[in-house]
């Protein structure tokens, strides 16, 4: 890539870096200062702090700057004195003209934030968390919405979005499950791709995280040791960062956890053989917020710490001491200045890419765009298709919508009226005339047919009292209709403490019971909700439970009993509309399980893709597979699938790379309503060097089908959906008969056997 001087990025990179100090270098790499804490807004607009001119100062610079515009409890910055509008035009230029009139080689900053579901600032475009995305089985819709949200970050000076891309949903215990797409690494990759793509089109470089298999915790705990061989890191959670490696991503972050012994901090393997020489990315690797000195355990030396990093394949700390001492590292041996330089060249690279010599200021009359839902719906659709339908007994949804047919509607549930626990972890402060709560919702569909809405939140997440339930129980035996909103809560907008890299810091007492640092021994729903389930199903008439939170809960009683069953993951800011929506009939559901739910605790594992070679989920005590698998979901309409091809029942391995292998199929709504089919295609090898998955997503289709309508649809496999990491850890597809599935809402519509030869 060629700049405007001519010269190729590296190219003036590497100029640049020859007349740098030692000590400027590794001021390139340091991301020590918490960017939301060095500044003021006051009568004069924004003023930066003792702690940014010192850091400023002592490195000649500044690398990169974390989350100056990032509001949240955690950084104590809102509307009041937070930075958006003319004050975040403001403060971005302000820092960057202080660090250009300090810094001898006028090198400007690169600044980075935290973009999980929408930027984590005010008056951001936010999205429903990734587990909601998944849920949609859309990877078009979620670059839609990723490119308003690459846009929203490009007007406020982004340069690095750190987005939750890689981590893949293998135990629900685990705080972080929302921040997943899926348990499945296909799906979760064929999203990925499509945000990096979306947002850096606008732009703005992303920063994939976190790398690698921190979805693999032990016991579902944060960034506990990941126990697995190369073989389940290969085809779990290396997909999802393949595909990021291949739609061109600038930016990884290493994730916390170790994988058998090593640090990913400190692991070469992991992020210079595999990431850069086998994926060939060319970016720069950001360590975690104060990751690098955590791997003290493992050195005994934090000066060590920093070099092993380096070393590694670390680029960019976040808010450690150990890059700070990399100095020291360099005089004691620990480190060559040759490694330094290998870092330092690529994140200086990077701010030739970004073009922030020649423009390293916003315009001061250009203000940030600020995009409303009403024109961007992408959003309120993205909770519109996340919405999963799992159970329907005797046709109770939809809800009748002619005047008259439901005299009273009772909502009901710790999660029927709180905004902030219906948008997920890592959100700021938002505007409530923007939101639409499950109660307001519900609220504004009942106006049209005349029916009265009454309310009780009957107990808190994880709280309550006898009082709270026996009134809730007293509303939902005198409505003709309850609606009971039960779940968790990753809001950090309550009584909850923070640890010095932002995660939550469970104590009791505590709101929150998902989110970042909020994991859980036992996945049922909390005692109290349970108890208020219980009271609610015995006094109502028609009862519709619907779970909302970012981890699939065991639903218990819900599931024998409620006359439907929605799941909601964290659905937005809009989530109140979307399922409103849904229950009156006005859309049909189309959300599809992006995770299994469990029937308990003690069955995890319970992602749909185990190992061929034993039973799964199978226990003398408890009934067998889980509650409701990966795929599962239903719609108000039906669809039928017939006229199946397949383009080739023996095919050799030259043909397949050629031309892949294809299934056709003809899909015909043949139900009430227009709506989504999402037939799912999966793949079981019968033969091979190593043992197979039972089955393993790696095709899909989402089809718009109006009443009556029919279409023919292909799904083509490409010769990697064959393939597998043999005995020698080589990744080709090998000769046998492979068993194909399509499914539709959980149910085999057709399979077929093809060979490979």
């Amino acid at each position: 890539m060629r700049t405007e001087s001519g010269k190729t990025a590296k190219e003036r990179a590497a100029e640049l870096l020859k007349k740098m100090t030692l000590r400027e270098k590794i001021g390139q790499l340091n991301q020590r200062l918490y960017g939301f804490r060095i500044f003021e807004r006051g009568e004069n607009g924004v003023s930066f702090g003792e702690e940014f001119r010192e850091e400023v100062e002592k490195y000649g610079g500044l690398g990169t700057v974390y989350g100056l515009y990032r509001a949240d409890p955690w950084s104590g910055r809102n509307y009041e004195n937070g930075l958006y509008g003319k004050w975040a035009v403001q403060a971005y230029n302000r820092l960057q003209e202080y660090v250009l009139a300090h810094s001898r080689l006028k090198i400007p900053a690169l600044i980075s934030t935290e973009c999980p579901h929408g930027h984590q600032a005010l008056d951001s475009y936010l999205l429903p968390v990734n587990l909601a995305m998944g849920a949609t089985f859309h990877p078009e819709l979620i670059r839609q919405a990723y490119t308003v949200c690459g846009e929203q970050l490009n007007s406020m000076g982004v340069d690095l979005a750190l987005i939750s891309l890689l981590d893949v949903a293998r135990d629900p215990r685990w705080g972080r499950t929302e921040e997943c797409f899926s348990e499945d690494p296909w799906l979760c990759s064929r999203m990925a791709e499509q945000v990096v793509s979306a947002v850096q089109e606008q732009g703005v470089a992303v920063v994939a995280k976190h790398f690698a298999a921190q979805g693999e915790g032990t016991g579902g705990v944060n960034a506990s040791a990941a126990r697995i061989g190369e073989r389940e890191l290969r085809e779990i959670h290396l997909p999802a960062m393949k595909a990021c490696c291949d739609a061109g991503v600038k930016g990884v972050m290493a994730a916390y956890n170790e994988i058998d012994g090593v640090y990913c901090h400190a692991n070469h393997h992991l992020l210079t053989e595999i990431l850069r020489e086998e994926m060939g990315f060319d970016g720069v690797v950001m360590a975690d917020g104060c990751a690098l000195d955590r791997l003290d355990t493992m050195t005994g030396d934090n000066a060590l710490s920093g070099a092993a990093a380096v070393k590694a394949g670390v680029d960019i700390g976040l808010w450690d001491t150990a890059f700070g001492r990399l100095e020291e590292a360099v005089e004691k041996g620990y480190l060559t200045e040759e490694a330094i330089d290998q870092a330092a060249l690529r994140v200086l690279e990077l701010k030739f890419e970004r073009g922030l010599f020649e423009h390293p200021f916003l315009e001061e009359d250009a203000l940030p765009k600020v995009f409303s839902y009403q024109e961007h719906p992408q959003a309120l659709d993205i909770a519109r298709e996340s919405v999963v339908l799992l159970e329907n007994r005797d046709g109770c949804l939809p809800l009748p919508r002619k005047e008259g047919a439901i005299r009273q509607i009772a909502v009901i549930g710790p999660n029927a009226d709180d905004l902030y626990s219906q948008l997920g972890d890592y959100s700021p402060q938002v505007k409530e005339e923007e939101a639409v709560t499950m109660l307001a919702g519900i609220r504004q569909a009942a106006e049209q047919t005349g029916c009265k809405v009454v309310h009780a939140q009957g107990c808190r997440t994880t709280e309550g009292n006898r009082e709270e339930m026996q009134r809730a129980a007293a509303l939902a035996a005198e409505s003709d209709v309850t609606v009971l909103i039960l779940g968790g809560s990753s809001s950090r907008f309550g009584r909850v403490s923070f640890d010095t890299n932002g995660a939550a810091v469970s104590e009791e007492g505590v709101s929150m019971d998902c989110g970042e640092g909020v994991d859980a021994s036992d996945i049922a729903l909390p005692a109290v909700q349970r108890e208020l389930a219980e009271r609610v199903l015995d006094a109502g008439r028609k009862v519709i439970v619907v779970i909302m939170g970012g981890r699939p809960y065991a639903p218990g009683i819900a599931q024998e009993r409620a006359d439907a069953l929605l799941y909601a993951f964290y659905p937005g800011i809009r989530g109140g509309q979307a399922l409103a929506e849904i229950l009156f009939g006005e859309i049909s559901p189309s959300g599809r399980l992006p995770v299994s739910v469990p029937r308990s605790t003690g069955q995890i594992p319970v992602y749909y893709n185990y190992k061929n070679s034993y039973r799964g989920m199978y226990y003398y005590d408890q009934a067998e597979g889980p509650a409701y698998s990966f795929g599962c979901g239903m719609s108000y309409t039906d669809f039928q699938y017939t006229d199946f091809t397949l383009s080739a029942e023996k095919i050799r391995a030259e043909e397949l790379k050629e031309q892949g292998l294809s299934v056709e199929v003809s899909v015909t709504n043949t139900g009430r309503m227009d709506g989504y089919a999402v037939p799912l295609l999966y793949v079981a090898g019968q033969q091979g060097s190593v043992v197979r998955r039972v089955k393993e997503l790696k095709g899909m289709q989402k089809v718009w089908l109006k009443r009556a309508e029919t279409k023919r649809i292909r799904i083509t496999l490409p010769y990697e959906a064959f393939s597998v990491w043999n005995p020698q850890m080589q990744f080709m597809t090998e000769p046998g008969l492979v068993k194909l599935l399509l499914e539709e809402s959980g149910q085999t519509v057709w399979s077929g056997t093809a060979e490979i030869c």
